[in-house]
């Protein structure tokens, strides 16, 4: 059967309808339209003023704080002369092509993971997972291979932020999964004990548990033993973390049909097999989701890490506006702010829309 060829008037015809519909859709009753006009109302009312103090009344040449003395907007001159250390913290100088390096190591990776011709990403994903975290690691801290050694306190910023977040979503998914495989188990010990695990750690405050791992725990150790401050955070951060995610996979591993454990076992698969090829695949499809709500909140969370004197992203802005040179400017930390959020925003938001991503090519493999 040929298809029928609309004439070109009427393709533009219908196309040009379309934006008209779609203001029309505002205003079908009066209700609609009193809602319709008290939001815009709404909208002029707040963010034209925020839009004028961003833009219009900013500071945006000049140095030092002189240049936000007298005015009514945002200091962004602030921004531009602080972003080594919001970026860097105090992290030296000569050393920082360090942390450069590890950036563009990230970017390539992601990269690599988000382009959909690229061949073998599961094995990208794995090197991400594994081997980048090891050499990022060898790269900040240094002592090795002829690299200066920098200590951790020297670390802060947005190298600080995306080292607790890269850490706390790479050691939680393995032990994540553990502990939901173990609450599954057949075997009583094995899944009591996860449960124990689970419900103890989703049942303390994240700020004790840093607490405790800051200042109270060099007080349990012999004397002479030191063990890094930031260390003892982190894996702190990766107990409390993994008992979330191990939430989040246990959900997918029950939403699997019952169907296919027993297909697996049918087919004579060993237990690691089946879970490998079977099981696990399905089960991340499915909570994947949930998966980076969890990863999207353990990089928001790393700016608790300011409450036990680690200045991350959030922590550099707020000591950068304490500085006495910004003390008599004006709009210095609501500028921080603002600028913190947007950063934190990109990173959330490519996080989600990969998600969204990954969620499509998911449906289009299975229809």
């Amino acid at each position: 059967m040929a298809v029928q060829e609309l004439p070109m008037q009427t393709v533009r015809a219908r196309g040009g309808r379309k934006p008209i519909a779609f203001l029309h859709s505002f205003f079908r009753s009066p209700t609609d339209a009193a809602i319709t006009i008290a939001c815009l109302a709404l909208l002029w009312l707040v963010v034209w003023p925020f839009v004028k103090w961003v833009t219009i009344d900013a500071a945006w040449i000049g140095q030092g704080g002189g240049a936000c003395a007298n005015i009514e907007g945002a200091c962004w001159v602030f921004v531009r002369e602080r972003m080594g250390t919001f970026v860097f913290g105090t992290y030296p100088s000569a050393e920082r092509w360090r942390v450069m390096l590890v950036f563009a190591g990230a970017i390539i990776g992601v990269a690599a993971l988000l382009l959909p011709r690229v061949p073998g990403k599961p094995k990208i994903a794995l090197v991400m997972l594994t081997a980048f975290p090891a050499a990022a690691a060898i790269l900040l801290a240094g002592g090795v291979f002829g690299l200066e050694p920098v200590p951790t306190r020297n670390w802060g910023g947005l190298t600080l932020t995306l080292v607790v977040a890269i850490w706390g979503i790479v050691t939680t998914i393995p032990i994540g999964m553990a502990l939901a495989l173990g609450r599954r188990s057949n075997m009583f010990l094995v899944r009591t004990a996860c449960a124990i695990y689970v419900e103890f750690w989703r049942a303390l405050p994240l700020l004790g548990v840093l607490f405790m791992a800051a200042t109270m725990f060099p007080l349990f150790v012999p004397p002479g033993i030191e063990f890094d401050k930031l260390m003892r955070a982190l894996i702190a951060f990766t107990l409390f973390n993994a008992a979330y995610m191990a939430e989040v996979f246990r959900s997918g591993l029950q939403a699997i049909n019952k169907g296919q454990y027993e297909a697996a076992t049918a087919l004579a698969l060993p237990y690691w097999t089946s879970m490998y090829k079977v099981i696990l695949p399905q089960a991340i499809s499915v909570a994947l989701p949930s998966f980076v709500g969890t990863c999207i909140n353990i990089l928001k969370m790393s700016s608790i890490f300011l409450a036990i004197s680690l200045y991350e992203f959030l922590g550099m802005v707020q000591q950068g506006a304490a500085d006495p040179e910004w003390l008599g400017s004006h709009g210095v930390l609501e500028t921080g702010f603002v600028f913190a959020g947007f950063v934190y925003w990109c990173l959330c938001f490519g996080m989600s829309r990969y998600s969204r991503h990954l969620e499509r090519t998911r449906l289009k493999v299975r229809t």
